[in-house]
């Protein structure tokens, strides 16, 4: 038997900790502290993913890779939408509406240069539009309206092939050339819908559809279509993509929905061992064979959903984000406030009535500490546990307090006294934003702190209150909050950034919110529930890349009024309104090298 330095040509490497990069994928090695040979091993996995905006399905897909996806238009299970969502690899923000509402439409391309054509409006569409990565702009009309059609290739040399327009399903070919449809002489030998379409003009494939139910695929070489090797299930309404030589279809209806999930090589189908946790078909999907998105679609009840999933064949483990409930506060509150870290926090204030409990966090359960000199609520927190400020609150007060972890200090007065305000930074170099004086609007003031006073900074514009703050002194953000009025106007979408001396436009929030939370950095933030323009408390959450906001996963609970601190990737919320005890945390998408101990079998 061969050794293995004769096979690989070096010996087997002893080490006292497993290498963290996927690049160690197919080594061995010896663990001298585990007394084990190890290893690291690729495998395909579905993980849970953010949430769409938009509950939907039978949207158009765009997208070639797909942490750069879009999905446009579809059916609400009431309507037509128009609405289009783009998914950058964390998760979903608003992209450009489509012209016309339609649903069963269907979409390739990049994100930046996309293609949807065909579907259902007041009936069956031979509309197609073009996506720039911002706005869609009509383009030539298809010679056959049809719906639930499969479309490949480019924005300037696609392919749609087959349909129903209507039934029964169509096998008829259309090229476009970025501005006009023509009809190709080639054509299915089978006519389908419902199927999965990938590739290019001149290396494409079809797979899959009804009806009925099929296992059919062909191959499209840019003029006329082959046989491929057929699938291991039939099925329709799949959720499909990639290349002629490395396509992968997930999920789908036999009719009944199934989670089951196939990858092609160019000649056969395999059955994967991974599936999709939840059945569905008629869903968004976006990626290649090793990496993909499903997103929406129609579970079995039938139920319309806006949950995603994705797929990744790595050597490495991807754990989704996720809130997860934490250790209850000992005294139930709204209007608290709160800094530090998720495993180093605390919260402090609160109401009603106004309280002065202070409370620190260990990573796991709460501690009573020694009291604010001022009970109240409403104002601002920031800093860390061990250098925090409260500032503002109820009764319009000005009063500031430092704590230094075991007790608070009386310091500085804010110039204008206001509630429902905004903070962020720390203890030396903090900010006040925004907030309530009583008069029928907000205010646009903002104020330095330096640990023991407080001055002037650059107002925003317009006015605002009960925005959620993060980031610093010199490079902070503002995020949502009510314009004007009290207590009830609109809770708003904008977000402004701050660069010490002055407030600029920043990416407006997918949904309105105000008395919302807010971790994290002016690039890189999380925003946490809050009162939505009905009045509601909310769970969903967004974060910020400095740039624009996207979808993240919500918190079990919709929540307003509450106290939120940390990054964006480990961050806390905690009390609510009405008085709550209750603590969430929220960690962020991670990654780990999939290590195998290595056995003789």
């Amino acid at each position: 038997m061969a050794t293995y330095r004769e096979l690989h040509g070096k010996a087997v490497k002893t080490v006292t900790t497993n290498p963290t990069d996927d690049a160690a994928e197919g080594q061995i090695w010896f663990n001298s502290t585990d007394n084990k040979f190890k290893s690291v091993v690729g495998i395909t996995a579905t993980r849970s993913g953010s949430f769409m905006s938009t509950t939907r399905a039978n949207g158009g897909s765009i997208g070639s890779t797909r942490d750069a996806s879009a999905v446009a238009g579809g059916y609400t299970s009431t309507a037509n939408t128009n609405v289009t969502e783009e998914f950058n690899g964390s998760g979903f923000s608003t992209g450009g509406n489509l012209n016309t509402s339609r649903r069963a439409l269907t979409g390739t391309g990049v994100i930046t240069a996309g293609l949807v054509c065909a579907g259902y409006a007041a009936t069956e569409s031979n509309a197609t539009e073009e996506y720039d990565g911002s706005a869609f702009s009509n383009g030539g009309n298809l010679n056959t309206a049809r719906f639930h059609t499969g479309t490949f290739g480019t924005q300037t040399a696609g392919v749609a092939a087959g349909g129903s327009a209507p039934s029964p399903a169509k096998n008829i070919t259309e090229e476009y050339n970025g501005s006009a449809w023509t009809t190709v002489p080639a054509t299915l030998s089978v006519g389908r819908q419902e199927h999965m379409a990938g590739g290019t003009e001149t290396a494409g494939i079809c797979c899959g559809g009804q009806p009925p139910y099929t296992t059919a695929t062909e191959e499209y070489d840019g003029s006329a279509w082959t046989t491929g090797g057929s699938l291991n299930t039939a099925r329709a309404g799949i959720q499909g993509s990639g290349i002629q030589t490395a396509a992968i279809v997930m999920g789908g209806s036999t009719p009944t929905r199934i989670t089951s999930i196939e990858t092609y090589n160019g000649t056969s189908w395999t059955t994967s061992p991974a599936t999709l946790a939840t059945a569905r078909d008629a869903a968004h999907n976006a990626g290649t064979s090793t990496s993909a998105i499903v997103a929406g679609g129609i579970t079995p009840g039938p139920s319309y959903v806006n949950t995603s999933e994705e797929l990744d064949t790595s050597a490495n483990i991807f754990t989704s984000a996720a809130w997860s409930s934490g250790g209850n506060l000992n005294t139930a509150r709204i209007n608290a406030k709160g800094a530090g870290t998720q495993t180093a926090g605390v919260a402090f204030g609160g109401r009603p009535p106004d309280i002065g409990n202070t409370e620190e966090y260990n990573g796991s359960s709460w501690s009573e500490q020694n009291d604010l000199n001022t009970s109240r609520g409403s104002g601002a927190g920031f800093g860390t546990q061990t250098s925090a400020v409260f500032c503002g609150g109820h009764e319009y007060r000005n009063d500031t307090e430092n704590y230094d972890g075991t007790s608070w200090t009386n310091s500085g007065n804010l110039s204008t006294g206001r509630r429902y305000l905004g903070g962020c930074g720390t203890q030396t170099a903090g900010l006040a934003i925004g907030g309530y004086t009583g008069t029928p609007a907000g205010i646009n003031s903002s104020e330095h702190y330096d640990g023991s006073s407080w001055t002037a900074g650059g107002n925003m514009s317009p006015t605002n209150w009960g925005a959620a703050g993060a980031g610093t002194q010199t490079a902070g953000l503002k995020i949502g909050g009510a314009g004007s009025g009290s207590p009830g106007p609109a809770a708003g979408v904008d977000s402004q950034e701050y660069d010490g001396t002055s407030w600029t436009t920043g990416g407006n929030l997918i949904g309105n919110r105000k008395t919302n939370s807010g971790a994290g950095t002016q690039t890189d933030a999380l925003t946490a529930g809050g009162e939505s323009t009905s009045s509601n408390s909310i769970s969903t959450c967004e974060g910020y890349n400095g740039t624009s906001f996207s979808t993240r996963p919500s918190m079990s609970t919709g929540r307003e009024v509450h106290a939120g601190f940390g990054t964006a990737s480990l961050s806390l919320v905690c009390g609510a309104k009405p008085a709550s005890t209750a603590t969430e945390e929220f960690t962020g998408e991670s990654t780990s090298v999939n290590v195998k101990d290595l056995t003789q079998s």
